[in-house]
């Protein structure tokens, strides 16, 4: 068994070494001036990497030889909801209590509150290693991601007196925001926030459904603040520390995380702080956190698809059929081909999207920002608002593909649980669901993509210098960014949004393929691996590209105007008042 996560990962250690993160970690360390306060701060650039990679090689070498080993156990026992409590699995806590002693919980905190002030980039590469070992152990890891909002929205008098408790790890956290009748469409929360003048508190009462880590001693909570409104525009956010007033009710039996505690909490005039501003709970703070952790989610994802590769790779080796390792026959080392490249693939774009979701932030930190400055993050606030939607959708569905072929390639005991790979399967199937189904992910996707959003980023990988050896590779990847471009087009012509929204899955397709295209591409020029990779990736993408695209050209109504008759439970052989002779897709548009 591997010893260290990351030094065992070619692939991730080559992404850490094409970071570029200068002017991201100047602006967190202040220029460099914290290391005058704080002696663990970096002196410059360099010094920073180097802590980085370190704090990584730690986390690598706790996941493969503490959290790893017992993963399948900590799934075999799963949280338990015991007397009105819930209670972890021993290895959970375990794996908790390493990562607590190894200094490793304030990630995303400033030097100040005692964290480790990493960027946003670094911390999912975190995200990835602890995934890999184990899945449902992430989902309370993540969610430090909830003091970084802390941090950000909060007050100071807040901010100092929870924030080191999370840098300790003393507490966990939980962002609250679904409801029984309130899921994908948070703007009709309807837990109530009430405002005592005299006490100087807010009360919260209602009942939250669906909440990971739901137990936690920190929680960030939604709530309706405004008597009478019934929109996003009357939702704030409230801290609240859990007391006798938060009511775990049930937990859920889920199908693969079964570490993580997934709960259903009732608040009956639980005291709460307001966070930030009124009114701003949904359509600022909520929002900029769920960005935060679909890109959590997409490392997760790959973390799990990392792990179930892995398992099948080891398999195909060993496993003799025909008198020989079945690895060697075409078609099971074409899934494993197609596995790599994905994965790969999906690596690349959740690093890259992080790296912009960091220069981001260092914009808006800037002081005194001068038109240039403004026009900067304008432009990149529109990346990655399409990118980030974008990674978490590929990322997760990537994920589910990848799964679903090592337990194929495992044959009879890949159903089974004697391989890890069934834990996978489960553990991958609630990424493209939690934190905005693959769904919502293109509905936030599709407007940036028909507003030519990547066009700019497209057009400057373009432009870098490929080099004779990989023209035909470049070829086919402005092809496919051609046809990309002509497919946006064609879908913004159409005056019916219920035709734009049904083939909008279609198009994010091809942006993920193009974006992805032209990211392995980019890799094609450092190492022979990564260009031998980058053909089969590419070879596979671009048919795939095509397909989607001819159906983008086509626009076919059939399925819009057959969806009543398909979904019905009568069969109807006739339609008073459509007339034959106009068709359907006539009687559609008219």
């Amino acid at each position: 068994m591997t010893q260290n996560f990351f030094t065992d990962n070619l692939d991730l250690q080559l992404r850490f070494e094409q970071l570029d993160l200068s002017e991201v970690v100047a602006s967190l360390e202040d220029g460099y001036r914290y290391h005058e306060r704080y002696p663990a701060a970096p002196r410059g650039y360099a010094d920073a990497m180097d802590n980085y990679r370190m704090i990584l090689t730690l986390l690598g070498e706790i996941c493969a030889a503490r959290i790893a080993p017992r993963a399948a156990e900590a799934d075999a026992e799963g949280a338990q909801f015991r007397d009105g409590r819930v209670v972890h699995p021993a290895a959970t806590q375990d794996a908790l209590d390493v990562l607590r002693r190894a200094d490793l919980m304030g990630a995303l905190l400033p030097w100040e509150y005692g964290g480790l002030n990493l960027p946003e980039t670094i911390f999912q590469m975190m995200i990835e290693l602890v995934s890999r070992a184990d899945a449902g152990l992430m989902t309370i890891y993540g969610m430090q991601a909830i003091s970084a909002a802390i941090n950000e929205y909060g007050d100071a008098v807040m901010k100092a007196r929870i924030l080191p408790r999370f840098a300790s790890g003393e507490v966990t956290a939980a962002m609250v925001l679904t409801e029984p009748d309130a899921g994908s469409d948070l703007g009709v929360v309807q837990t109530r926030a009430t405002y005592d003048e005299q006490a100087d508190v807010w009360y919260l009462d209602g009942v939250k459904r669906f909440i990971t880590n739901g137990c936690a001693d920190v929680m960030l909570v939604l709530a309706r603040s405004e008597e009478g409104s019934t929109d996003a525009r009357g939702l704030s956010m409230f801290l609240v520390e859990a007391d006798e007033t938060v009511r775990v009710r049930r937990t859920e039996d889920k199908l693969g995380i079964r570490a993580s505690p997934t709960c259903e909490i009732q608040f009956t005039r639980t005291p709460a702080r307001l966070v930030g501003k009124r009114r701003f709970g949904l359509i600022r703070y909520a929002m900029g956190m769920m960005n935060g952790a679909r890109l959590a989610v997409a490392s997760q994802a790959i973390g799990i698809a990392e792990a179930a590769y892995r398992e099948a790779r080891r398999y195909a080796e060993q496993r003799i059929q025909f008198a020989q390792p079945i690895g060697d026959l075409p078609p099971v080392y074409r899934m494993l081909l197609s596995m790599r490249g994905e994965i790969e693939a999906a690596r690349a774009l959740v690093y890259e999207t992080a790296q912009w979701v960091d220069l981001r932030r260092a914009c808006e930190r800037r002081e005194n920002p001068d038109p240039t400055d403004r026009q900067r993050l304008k432009q990149i606030a529109r990346l990655t608002d399409v990118l980030t939607p974008l990674v978490k959708y590929y990322a997760s569905e990537m994920s589910n593909r990848v799964c679903d072929r090592a337990i194929q390639v495992h044959g009879g005991v890949g159903y089974t649980r004697e391989f890890d790979v069934e834990r996978h399967w489960r553990d991958a199937r609630v990424t493209n669901i939690y934190e905005g189904t693959s769904q919502l992910q293109v509905v936030a996707a599709i407007g940036g993509l028909l507003g030519h959003s990547l066009d700019d980023l497209l057009s400057e990988w373009a432009g870098l210098e490929y080099g004779p050896d990989l023209a035909d590779l470049k070829a086919r990847v402005q092809e496919a960014t051609a046809l990309f471009g002509r497919s946006i087009d064609h879908l913004k012509e159409q005056d019916d949004r219920a035709v734009i929204d049904y083939y909008a899955v279609d198009l994010v397709d091809v942006a993920a393929g193009v974006v992805n295209g032209w990211l392995m591409l980019r890799d094609a020029r450092l190492t022979e691996r990564k260009r031998a990779l980058a053909r089969t990736y590419i070879a596979e993408m671009l048919p795939q590209v095509r397909g989607k695209v001819a159906a983008l050209q086509a626009l076919d109504l059939a399925p819009l105007w057959g969806r009543d008759v398909i979904l019905s439970d009568s069969d109807v052989s006739s339609f008073p008042g459509r007339d034959p002779e106009r068709g359907p897709e006539a009687d559609h548009r008219g």
